[in-house]
C-alpha cells in the first residue's frame, strides 16, 4: 500500500518510544510506501484537497533514522490511506484540518480516522456517551454547580475540556482549598466549559493506557502510575509506565465499546481508565505502542497495521 502520515515534523520524534513511527517501521518492513506530510502542506485547490508529500525511507539507524525526499503536490485520493497522527493541542487549526481531510475523503481519500469522528470526539468529553463506565461527573462552567458538586463528593478532580499530558488538572479535598480560584482559572470566569470528577484513589495504581484497533481489545495495557507527590500519571509529566495484562473489568469496558467505535470510523482509540471507570478517549494520535512491545513483547504495531491493511478498501463503503 502507499500510505500517507499526517505527522508533526519527523525530526522532533523520540523514535524510542513514539507510536507513529512504529507504525512507519512496521509498514515499511512489510513492503508499504511511507510518505509524510503536516496539516499545514494541505491545501484545497482547483477542486480538489491536495498536499505536498514527502517519501520517507527507515535507514535502521537510530541516531539518523530517516531519508526525506523533496515534498510532492499530490491529491490524497492517490494514497491508499491517509493516517492522522498529529498531536493536540485539538485547536481550530487542528479542526480546520480535518475539514479538509474530509472533503478529501468525499472526493475518495481513506483517513483513519475519519476526520468527522476526530471532530465528534472531544477526549475528555466523549466519555458521556458512555455514562456506565464513568465515575460521577459534571461538565459546566458554572461555578455554583462546581461547588455543589464538591460539596456531594467531598474529594474531586478539575480539568479543561482541551488539555493533554495532563496539563491544568487539579485536585481539591475535602477542605476546598482554592476552590474558588481554581474554578475561575479553569472556567475563565464562567467563561469556558471544564470537567470535574469524584476523584479515583485507584489512580495510585495507574493511569491505565487501553488500546482498541479494528474493534479488538489490545491484550496489554500502560498503567501510567504517578510519581512523589504527583497526582497525574501522564508520562509527559513524570509519571512511571508500567505495561501488564488488561483487568476483567477493562475488557468489559474496551469489548463494549471497540465494535461501536469502529462503527462510526474510529480504526484506533487511546481509552483510559482509572480503576473501574473510563476517565477519556484519546483519538487524535493515541501512543504508548512501543512500552508494551518492549514490556510484554505484544506487537501493537503489527496489531495496528494488521486492521489497516483489512479495513482500508472498505473503509468508505
Amino acid at each position: 500500500m502507499k500510505l500517507a502520515f499526517v505527522t508533526d515534523p519527523l525530526d522532533g520524534f523520540k523514535i524510542y518510544k513514539d507510536s507513529t513511527y512504529a507504525m512507519m517501521a512496521e509498514a515499511s518492513r512489510r513492503g508499504h510506501e511511507v510518505h509524510v506530510f503536516q496539516h499545514k502542506d494541505m491545501a484545497f485547490e482547483g477542486g480538489r484537497v491536495i498536499a505536498n508529500v514527502s517519501r520517507v525511507t527507515l535507514t535502521g539507524d537510530e541516531n539518523d533514522w530517516f531519508r526525506q525526499d523533496v515534498p510532492v503536490a499530490q491529491m490524497l485520493t492517490q494514497f491508499d490511506a491517509v493516517l492522522e497522527r498529529t498531536d493536540p493541542p485539538f485547536n481550530m487549526e487542528y479542526i480546520y484540518a480535518t475539514y479538509l481531510l474530509e472533503l478529501a475523503e468525499k472526493q475518495g481519500a481513506r483517513v483513519f480516522n475519519k476526520p468527522e469522528a476526530i471532530r465528534s470526539f472531544n477526549e475528555k468529553l466523549a466519555i458521556a456517551q458512555f455514562p456506565q463506565f464513568i465515575a460521577p461527573t459534571l461538565v459546566t462552567s458554572d461555578a455554583t454547580r462546581i461547588k455543589a458538586f464538591h460539596a456531594e463528593h467531598r474529594d474531586i478532580i478539575l480539568k479543561p475540556l482541551d488539555g493533554m499530558g495532563g496539563i491544568g488538572i487539579f485536585r481539591v479535598k475535602e477542605d476546598a482549598m482554592n476552590l474558588g480560584s481554581i474554578i475561575e482559572t479553569l472556567t475563565s470566569n464562567g467563561h469556558a466549559t471544564i470537567m470535574v470528577q469524584r476523584y479515583i484513589p485507584e489512580i495510585t495504581a495507574g493511569d491505565k493506557r487501553i488500546l482498541l484497533i479494528g474493534g479488538q481489545v489490545v491484550p496489554y495495557c500502560l498503567a501510567r502510575i504517578p510519581q512523589g507527590t504527583e497526582i497525574r500519571g501522564n508520562l509527559a509529566v513524570g509519571g512511571r509506565g508500567e505495561a501488564r495484562e488488561i483487568s476483567a473489568r477493562d475488557r468489559e469496558i474496551g469489548e463494549s465499546l471497540a465494535p461501536t467505535l469502529l462503527q462510526r470510523g474510529l480504526l484506533l482509540v487511546g481509552l483510559d481508565a482509572i480503576g473501574d471507570y473510563m476517565t477519556e478517549l484519546n483519538v487524535t494520535s493515541p501512543t504508548c505502542f512501543q512500552e508494551i512491545r518492549q514490556q510484554t513483547g505484544f506487537d501493537v504495531a503489527a496489531m495496528f497495521v494488521d486492521a489497516l491493511e483489512k479495513h482500508a478498501d472498505k473503509w468508505n463503503d
